[in-house]
């Protein structure tokens, strides 16, 4: 092999090299200006400095709002920037390329109409050589840009279970190129796309399609060269065509480079890649363009039957969803955070992830590339559509962007179109009108099926349903595809984990020629919740390690099931979200601040390939319980690895051995009051594999008098089972418990629940405002006569929670707890009771006519002294309906 050799000598430096690069690509994300709201024009606009700041793009107007509970802001934002062009570069065709910006946006330069772009998740560019003023020195060029992310019933989503945050989101680029370059016109593409008709283990071959466009004043001979180089920069394969581009007009060139012989393949355990460089050429040899595009040589198929395959070997798709943003940056993030995201599902153990629900920044497939994360990405169509010639254009405009834009990127392997569409469908049950409604969805997926198909036969297509598997079926919709993705959520929104299985068997049944991909799946994790006796949608993470743990080994043990792909890597901002993290979706493996959650730890367990030891719920590291006799709380400890056997160590010493069974070791564990160092251990080959957590135990006496422990704080969630973990104020709020003498806790009464739900079996699910600590204000105690604490005498600060949870306004119901059934309101009854410490009345016609409005949280905190062993009587009477008690805190001070 040989590799491609510049030579640069003399005083031919700076033309050669101005030949050797002739598309100059730059950002221009900085010096931006920013206006919220409207303004009367585009020239009115030059003149109003008063009303805008300076700002750097990436960009969103959302970053604060969303976390608020007042609405966040759907409507227009003006961006402008100034720019300076050299004379030089006049009679080059100069672009304004956006990586994205949501959803609709016009531009404008120089006061002047550049374009207009409809979608918030694809890149579009203009050509704005016509308008711009060319004097680098003194004369600027005003870019004025008007973005709108306001609902349109024209433009998808709809609605979803995300949020749809307003900006230019990503980055712009000012593009510049000769007058003969590759196309930038259709779609936003690069102008070339590769092709690999033809690949096995011992030949390969590949097409090069370049689409060459002349802006110039003339007909012109051009040859064009594409270059297969190795990584290591030898060249491979090479072709020439010469041929000619009429003025104003955009040629194409078709070239077939085969014969590859024993290629090296790209797989997720080896992603290697080739790289293609294609060159355009005048008759003198200078080089008027010039692009590289990533080149992976693999071959795959999905089979009904078996499932995936991946260069003729059968490959489980594992692996995890993922939104774009970020706290505090809503989706306005480097490419470092996508980057990175790829990279933690790499170190998960993954080989697949499922672009959802849109087109995201290039970043992301670059790294899927680089990583060896097999791909599907989609369009926006969720929940529903709107039966209009506007929406359907829409429609198949976003799928020809996204193909044009990512078809060189040997990870994708699905080009997906629909989510959940039949999920909120228009029109009453069963109607004349809804059955309308399922024949349009049909027959719009199956517009964007056949375009997709004929833009890329070499791909698959696919749609992914909710778990209404008639539905579907009955539509017509399980037809179209290639392939069918199921969201299912057997065991969170509907009640057992034994459907899930029964589901994907049904499919397997009745649909044997059609794979299947579960293309979601997974429960909310709240990272501050923890349970010893974990319970559907309690939000633990103990539940949520339970609920992967069945999933896994359904999908395992069929191979009919071609993969699955979890929601979702991280937590992200879901604004319609209104529960115990309100504005959040919590169903990640990971936070939104990507810091793993445990399950994420078993699936490294048993996806990696290299020896994995971790110790689970490490970052619950501030616990606490109640003392046994040995001033111990003894708590079940899960150590997650793939080798034969663990040991535990505590504070130095081994405590035990154990066998690892399906990926875990249990341990029981005698914590001690402070800091527990943990250590577990393994080896193999000889080899000792390692890891480490230490945990804060705060033990709460089983006598409150005890000497040998004694006695600071507790503080108690009513009507909970839940442990909640306050890293920050470095508190834990125990699970209610009935009162015994010489400890603590409630007497009388019972658990607030919902009714009419077959969700969770306390608490609500409803926003409490006026609080960060929504799951301490969220469950509570009905009923009760007192709540007692036999502490030692001393002065105290004794902190009552109180929110009413019960309410007269229609709930906020979300329509994404799929599977779940109707909620009913509990209508708010007459509320007034009086509170009393040891006897002193300390709160009077306590209610909802006063300080307890529902759904807002309330507290109330007071100093008292404890004299005489009385301990600490906190005592209700009910003058109307019934006390209620949310949450209880009591602190010695001295």
């Amino acid at each position: 092999m040989r590799k491609r050799i510049y030579i640069v000598m003399g005083a031919l430096i700076c033309a050669q090299l101005a030949f050797a690069q002739p598309t100059h690509k730059q950002t221009i994300n900085s010096n931006w200006e920013f206006h919220k709201g409207d303004i009367a024009s585009v020239a009115k606009q030059r003149h109003d400095s008063a009303k805008w700041e300076e700002i750097s793009l990436p960009h969103s107007w959302n970053t604060a709002d969303v976390t608020q509970d007042t609405g966040y802001y759907r409507g227009t934002g003006w961006y402008k920037k100034k720019i300076y062009v050299p004379q030089t570069w006049r009679g080059k065709s100069i672009y304004l390329y956006f990586e994205g910006a949501n959803q609709v946006t016009e531009v404008y330069v120089n006061g002047q109409f550049a374009g207009e772009h409809i979608g918030g998740y694809t890149a579009f560019s203009f050509d704005i050589g016509k308008l711009l003023k060319y004097d680098q020195t003194s004369t600027p060029n005003e870019i004025t840009v008007k973005v709108d992310n306001s609902h349109n019933e024209n433009i998808p989503p709809l609605n979803a279970d995300f949020t749809f945050f307003g900006g230019i989101y990503r980055d712009v680029y000012l593009i510049t190129t000769n007058p003969v370059h590759f196309n930038l016109d259709n779609k936003a593409g690069p102008g070339v796309r590769i092709k690999t008709p033809m690949v096995s283990d011992a030949t390969a071959d590949v097409v090069v399609e370049s689409a060459i466009s002349n802006t110039g004043a003339g007909k012109l001979k051009i040859g064009v060269t594409s270059v297969i180089e190795d990584a290591g920069g030898n060249v491979v394969k090479e072709a020439t065509t010469n041929t000619s581009v009429a003025v104003s007009s955009t040629g194409s060139v078709t070239q077939l480079l085969n014969g590859i012989t024993n290629p090296h393949l790209w797989s997720p355990d080896d992603p290697y890649l080739y790289k293609v460089v294609t060159t355009i050429k005048d008759k003198d040899g200078n080089i008027l363009d010039e692009t590289t595009s990533p080149l992976g040589l693999r071959w795959f198929k999905f089979d009904a039957a078996t499932g995936f395959y991946l260069n003729g070997k059968p490959l489980k798709l594992m692996g995890a969803n993922r939104h774009q943003d970020y706290p505090g940056m809503a989706n306005a993030v480097p490419d470092a955070i996508h980057e990175h995201d790829m990279q933690l599902l790499k170190d998960m153990g993954a080989n697949f992830t499922r672009i959802s629900h849109y087109p995201q920044d290039p970043a992301v497939l670059e790294a899927c590339d680089r990583l060896g994360l097999l791909a599907s990405i989609e369009i926006p169509i969720v929940n529903r559509i709107t039966q209009s010639p506007e929406f359907t254009q829409n429609c198949e405009n976003m799928q020809r962007e996204m193909i044009a834009q990512n078809f060189n990127h040997p990870c994708i392997i699905i080009w997906a179109y629909m989510n959940e569409v039949l999920l909120q469908p228009r029109y009453k049950s069963n109607s004349a009108e809804q059955i309308n409604y399922f024949h349009d969805v049909a027959a719009l997926a199956g517009k964007l099926d056949s375009l997709t198909r004929h833009e890329d036969p070499s791909r698959y297509t696919m749609i992914s349903c909710h778990g209404d598997f008639d539905r579907y079926n009955n539509a017509g919709i399980t037809k179209i595809p290639q392939i069918i993705g199921w969201n299912l959520y057997y065991g969170w929104y509907a009640p057992d984990f034994e459907g899930f299985g029964k589901f994907l068997d049904r499919h397997h049944r009745e649909l044997p020629d059609k794979p299947l991909i579960v293309t979601e799946y997974g429960c909310d994790g709240d990272t501050r919740l923890h349970s010893l006796d974990p319970q559907r949608f309690d939000k633990t993470i103990e539940y949520q390690t339970i609920y992967h743990k069945h999933y896994l080994k359904a999908m395992m043990d069929r191979h009919f099931v071609a993969g699955g792909a979890m929601w979702c890597l991280v937590d992200f901002n879901s604004y319609a979200r209104i529960d115990a993290s309100p504005h959040k979706n919590t169903k990640g493996v990971a936070t939104d601040e990507r810091v793993p959650k445990d399950v994420y730890y078993y699936y490294q367990a048993n996806l990696l390939k290299k020896p994995f030891i971790k110790i689970g719920s490490r970052n619950w590291v501030i616990r606490g319980g109640i003392a046994d006799g040995n001033a111990q709380c003894i708590r079940a400890v899960e150590v997650y690895s793939n080798l034969a056997e663990v040991s535990l160590w505590l504070n130095g010493k081994l405590l035990d051995k154990q066998p690892v069974k399906d990926k875990v070791a249990v341990f029981n564990v005698p914590f001690i009051n402070g800091i527990n160092n943990l250590k577990a251990s393994a080896v193999e080959n000889g080899v000792v594999y390692e890891d480490f957590a230490a945990i804060n135990f705060k033990m709460e006496p089983p006598s409150l008098k005890s000497n040998t422990l004694p006695f600071t704080e507790l503080n108690v969630s009513l009507g909970d089972t839940r442990f909640y973990a306050d890293d920050k104020l470095q508190q834990v709020w125990l699970p209610e418990k009935p009162y015994s003498p010489g400890s603590w806790g409630y007497i009388g009464g019972h658990i607030f629940a919902m009714k009419d739900t077959n969700l969770q079996k306390f608490g609500t699910n409803q926003n409490i405002l006026g609080t960060d600590y929504d799951p301490i204000y969220a469950t509570q105690r009905v009923g009760l006569s007192d709540f007692k604490a036999d502490v030692p005498d001393g002065k105290y600060q004794v902190t009552l929670l109180f929110a009413e949870l019960l309410s007269n306004v229609k709930s906020q119901s979300s329509v994404f707890n799929l599977n779940a059934a109707t909620q009913k309101d509990d209508a708010l009854a007459a509320r007034s009771f009086d509170v009393f410490i040891n006897g002193q009345r300390i709160a009077e016609a306590l209610g909802d006519d006063n300080y307890l409005q529902p759904l807002r949280a309330f507290s109330i905190r007071y100093t008292i002294d404890v004299t005489g062993g009385t301990g600490i009587d906190i005592s209700f009477k009910s003058i109307k309906g019934e006390s209620i008690l949310n949450g209880v805190q009591v602190k010695k001070v001295f």
